[in-house]
């Protein structure tokens, strides 16, 4: 299988039936695995949008998907993703006209129903209000993208200490406590699939330096979804957590002096929207527990972040 720019593949599916099995990477066959995460070689002349590939095997309609970060990078390219298969969106986003825009953009593209609600996750009382605005409107969420976070490397004796609580508010309390608020409903309807942008740096043992703080977290929260699905299956409800390698985002958009040989080997935000397409194209007895697509080559030759740069908030 040819993995193009984004590099090598592992999926762990749990299949209820088989009970302490992991499956890796070809469960489905390459083929399929390829065609699904837009390997294949005649698609990826058209990856840089996210609206041109074809998922025909994924259809939303009839289904709420709520996507946080949704009015840039990552949650920006699976929100367009969702709506072209479908789903009603409720986006979620700290800046209100930026996410306007998105929202109008995929009404008007792909005639679904769709609304933003301005939200940051790290305050729960900005989730409490998503929530509720958005069952209020569309009654109920089928599905949780989980995407929006901060991002804060230093090595641990220079990390600013301010930003600990804005790390744990965002990057772990803000999935967790979203996840709490809307799975209520899911168990009652015995239905429902939370998916969870996590990070790639948590297959990274030791954790790499200089992201201490940002990682550490991030393997608790892939710890906690973990215990969740065992939790939850006998609820029919299923628990997804997405490993992405570096992407092209507004972090790496503020890092200066990297020659663009480097630059190139970021992953597009479409690669997530892609695995995000998988995790909801399994059989409907499957659980898609872990899915890492990882940088085929590695992103610097120079420390990973320049602290002293400035960084995405």
């Amino acid at each position: 299988m040819s993995v193009g720019q984004y590099g090598p593949v592992v999926v762990h599916v749990w299949i209820p039936a088989f009970a302490g099995m992991t499956m890796k990477k070809d469960c489905f066959g390459a083929a399929r695995l390829a065609m699904t995460l837009g390997f294949d070689d005649q698609e990826t002349g058209n990856i840089d949008t996210g609206e041109n590939m074809s998922h025909t095997q994924v259809d939303l309609k009839g289904k709420v998907v709520m996507v946080t970060g949704a009015s840039r990078g990552i949650g920006k390219a699976v929100a367009i993703r969702m709506a072209s298969h479908g789903a009603s969106l409720v986006l979620a986003a700290r800046t209100q006209g930026p996410l306007d825009e998105v929202v109008h953009h995929l009404k008007d593209k792909y005639r679904i129903d769709a609304i933003g609600i301005p939200t940051d996750v790290g305050k729960l009382e900005d989730l409490k209000n998503l929530v509720h605005k958005a069952k209020a409107y569309f009654k109920q969420i089928d599905i949780l993208i989980n995407v929006a976070g901060v991002s804060s490397q230093h090595p641990f004796h220079l990390q600013p200490i301010e930003d600990f609580e804005t790390l744990a508010n965002t990057n772990f309390l803000g999935y967790v406590r979203l996840i709490r608020l809307v799975i209520p409903d899911m168990v009652e309807r015995k239905s429902g699939h939370l998916i969870n942008v996590v990070s790639g740096s948590t297959l990274v043992d030791p954790i790499p330096r200089g992201f201490l703080a940002y990682s550490s977290l991030k393997m608790g929260l892939r710890a906690f979804l973990k215990g969740l699905f065992w939790e939850m299956r006998e609820h029919n409800i299923k628990v997804t957590s997405l490993l992405p390698g570096v992407v092209a985002s507004d972090l790496t958009d503020h890092l200066k002096d990297v020659p663009q040989t480097q630059r190139d080997r970021l992953m597009d935000p479409v690669a997530v929207a892609d695995m995000v397409s998988f995790a909801l194209s399994v059989p409907e007895n499957a659980n898609p527990l872990e899915l890492a697509v990882i940088n085929q080559l590695t992103t610097w030759t120079k420390p990973i972040i320049d602290y002293q740069q400035t960084q995405a908030k």
